[in-house]
């Protein structure tokens, strides 16, 4: 007989397993499918080896420079093959730590593709091809996403690469040229250039990390471009082929660059084909799983969260709010929608880049009155003591009620600062709240406060 929960998730990435945990502690009984290795892309290809990554190559920059805080190294060796074991080594202990978590709380793990059958069915095939039938009177859809490929601009998996390919790769290019200059793109354009690879990034747009406040994305250019990545903006391309132990990229209009390898950063698409999806007539919106706000499809039972659905940005954390709030709303309790307007955003290369709320750009656009408030590391005492003065914050706030509509940072600690202006929109405070709550000195945090005082007028320090 097939087995039978409450709740089944597909998909154990940041959007599932969370799912299924709080199905569990829900009082939920809950079974978690998933064909790889617990903790999706994001613990075992994406978010957290590449930030071991990242780290390494912070650390091997500082050294570099080792001088400058009255201390003599020699010169810097690297053992990539070394630093790539470090990184793996990082993720596999938290997919370890996904499958404690769900023997702790009961989730049962299920090894294999999971397809769907009907609204309440789901049959998993293993890697040996055994199958089993499983249902719920829930099912929730966390397939998440993969690396966008186009016409001509497909990876090989040996030359031309994808991130998934690329953060195990222990053979280091020479000469990378990097596709897109998204989160993705830089993060990895950071990491290589810093391992010794000379790297060229080619983005389509005429700025990097074009979803970003573009004063944020012109400072990170400009530091990137003093530690010798080279940027060719405003520029399409047209195909990437192989030619021997090389990669062609055609722009259009005919120019080639040639590198040892070529990695595509140019987004993500939805992992919505073969699970079963069209046959049961779930709605879908250019590829992805449409849903309300309760991460319920069309089809009556099934939910679908994460980069595999229609609402919020591809982001890891976006998934497990989605995930939270679809599970307590199954389980009958309230849980509050996710703010989508107050999602932090965050690149990890160095500088460091997080955002939250309007860009500039974006506040012209909707015809906003706003003020404008910036303030330099390189006045914070803690950035200079550090060794890290680039960057800046920057807030938009609003002159009548106060409210902080965007707040950017570009620096060396940005992705952990910004939870503060994270926290001050949830809470609704408005901009003189913030500049009175005292924040400790010396700290990078400073920064935010100028920054907000700057807007109102009342910085002493700048």
């Amino acid at each position: 007989m097939a087995r039978s929960f409450d709740l089944v998730v597909i998909g154990a990435g940041p959007g599932g397993y969370p799912a299924a945990i709080r199905g569990a502690q829900l009082g939920l009984s809950t079974a978690c499918v998933e064909r790889d290795l617990l903790g999706g892309v994001c613990l075992n290809w994406g978010c957290i080896p590449s930030k071991a990554l990242l780290k390494t190559a912070e650390l091997a920059n500082k050294i570099r420079h080792a001088d400058d805080y009255g201390l003599s190294t020699g010169e810097l060796g690297v053992d990539f093959d070394k630093v790539i074991a470090r990184s793996r080594k990082v993720s596999k202990r938290f997919n370890k730590g996904v499958g404690g978590l769900f023997k702790k709380y009961g989730v049962n793990s299920i090894a294999g593709t999971g397809v769907l059958k009907d609204a309440h069915t789901v049959v998993v095939t293993d890697q040996d091809g055994n199958e089993e039938t499983i249902t719920a009177k829930h099912i929730v859809v966390a397939t998440g996403a993969r690396a966008r490929t186009f016409p001509g601009i497909e990876p090989d998996g040996e030359r031309i690469l994808t991130y998934r390919e690329a953060i195990v790769d222990t053979d280091r290019p020479d000469r990378l040229i990097v596709l897109g200059a998204g989160a993705i793109g830089m993060e990895f354009a950071y990491f290589m250039n810093a391992m010794g690879t000379e790297v060229t990034v080619v983005e389509g747009l005429d700025e990097v990390l074009p979803i970003e406040d573009r004063e944020i994305g012109k400072e990170v250019r400009r530091q990137l471009t003093k530690l010798g990545i080279t940027f060719k903006l405003g520029t399409f391309v047209d195909n990437v082929r192989r030619d021997g132990d090389e990669t062609v990229v055609t722009l259009k209009g005919g120019e080639e660059l040639r590198a040892d390898k070529t990695l595509i950063a140019l987004g993500v698409s939805p992992n919505t084909g073969g699970i079963g999806l069209e046959d049961l007539g779930v709605k879908l919106e250019r590829g992805f799983i449409a849903v309300d706000n309760s991460y319920k499809t069309n089809v009556d039972g099934i939910y679908a969260v994460g980069d595999v659905n229609n609402l919020g940005p591809a982001l890891a954390h976006t998934a497990t709010a989605q995930a939270h709030v679809c599970v307590e709303r199954i389980a009958g309790h309230h849980a509050h929608d996710v703010d989508y307007s107050n999602m932090p955003s965050c690149t990890y290369c160095m500088p460091q880049v997080a955002s939250i709320g309007l860009t500039e750009e974006k506040a012209k656009e909707q015809g906003l009155t706003y003020k404008v408030g910036k303030f330099p590391f390189i006045a914070n005492g803690k950035a200079q003591g550090a060794g890290s003065p680039e960057g800046f914050v920057k807030v938009l706030i609003d002159p009548e009620y106060g409210e902080i509509l965007g707040a950017h940072i570009v620096g060396s600690e940005a992705t952990e600062m910004i939870a503060d202006f994270a926290m001050a929109r949830s809470a609704e405070a408005t901009a003189e709240l913030f500049i009175h709550t005292v924040h400790a000195h010396p700290t990078n945090g400073e920064a935010m406060m100028e920054a907000v005082a700057q807007a109102l007028g009342q910085s002493v320090h700048i």
